[in-house]
């Protein structure tokens, strides 16, 4: 058996113990098999590992609980969350090799505690799952997947960098307060239908996209009005100068973690812009046309809160 198959003495053993491959005993205690089932058997088996599937795999593949193909397509996808997981690893160390001496401490401790491109994914998504609570998830799982990148299959250093930085900025202790504030606005208490506002925004956002896509500037007009007029609906309130003074105390807009979080985040989504600078273009809009709306006196005075970032 062993000439037949070109395998061992032993591991045919080995194979019989495992229950593998059946056999009986002679008078004189000697392994006997069937020639040709026996034969067609290990060879099968010799191959499937020769491909890297492990025992079990084959073991069930014997016993008819798997087919061949079944069995291949679980071992290569087995293999491509190793593969991402090494890639991962191999962009972490060139990363740290790469920076200077000086900074090579925080580095590593920004990497270490990213260490899978994947564990991170699902902390950004816990993250604007939390930003996003009052709304249903099944009403903006599109959204937040839409918003949040994937971890690379084959990260650069630059990626790796940027990946790990996204969760250690959803990881601060107040940026989730930071960004609900930016989101949901003043008075959140206040909202009727969170539901309605979320739709509501989104599709402003939607059409304020293509405006900084194009490179126009921040402006008084249909999308801002839309805008107001959500936040004033959901509360039961009406556009007005006081209400968008209103919508300006304690912004949050111009905090550096949140430019900095879109950021990193348009280098996974190249020329696409995000919801994060479509939200800053809104944020300039409404500042400006408070800025510029006159008092009593018919005086525009200069209220020192417009910020315009790229």
């Amino acid at each position: 058996m062993a000439r037949s198959t070109g395998l061992a003495v032993r591991t045919i053993r080995f194979y019989c113990d495992e229950g593998i491959l059946e056999s009986r005993r002679s008078a004189g205690g000697h392994r006997m098999f069937d020639p040709e089932s026996a034969t067609e058997r290990l060879l099968l088996v010799r191959r499937l590992r020769a491909v890297g599937l492990g025992l079990a795999s084959i073991t069930d593949v014997l016993k008819g609980e798997r087919s061949i193909a079944e069995a291949i397509a679980a071992e290569s996808t087995r293999l491509d969350i190793e593969f991402r997981s090494l890639a991962w690893r191999r962009a972490s160390l060139r990363a740290i090799e790469a920076v200077a001496p000086a900074r090579r401490a925080e580095r590593l401790a920004l990497l270490a505690a990213a260490q899978d491109g994947g564990a991170v994914h699902d902390c950004l998504i816990r993250f604007w799952r939390r930003i996003l609570a009052p709304i249903p998830w099944s009403d903006v799982e599109k959204w937040v997947y839409w918003n949040v990148p994937e971890p690379p299959a084959d990260p650069s250093v630059d990626e790796v960098v940027a990946y790990a930085e996204l969760a250690a900025l959803v990881a601060e202790p107040d940026m989730n307060r930071t960004v609900r504030q930016q989101y949901w606005r003043c008075r959140p208490d206040l909202i009727r239908d969170s539901r309605g506002l979320y739709v509501d925004v989104g599709d402003v956002m939607a059409d304020v996209v293509p405006l900084v896509s194009e490179g126009v500037r921040p402006r008084a007009g249909g999308e801002l009005d839309r805008f107001v007029n959500a936040h004033a609906s959901a509360r039961g309130e009406r556009d007005s100068p006081r209400f968008r003074e209103q919508l300006l105390i304690g912004a949050t807009d111009t905090d550096h973690r949140i430019h900095r979080y879109w950021a990193l985040t348009g280098q996974f989504f190249g020329t696409r812009v995000t919801v994060g600078q479509a939200h800053h273009w809104v944020y300039d809009a409404l500042a400006q046309s408070v800025q510029l709306a006159p008092t009593e006196s018919g005086e525009r005075p200069y209220r020192g809160i417009i910020a315009n970032f790229p």
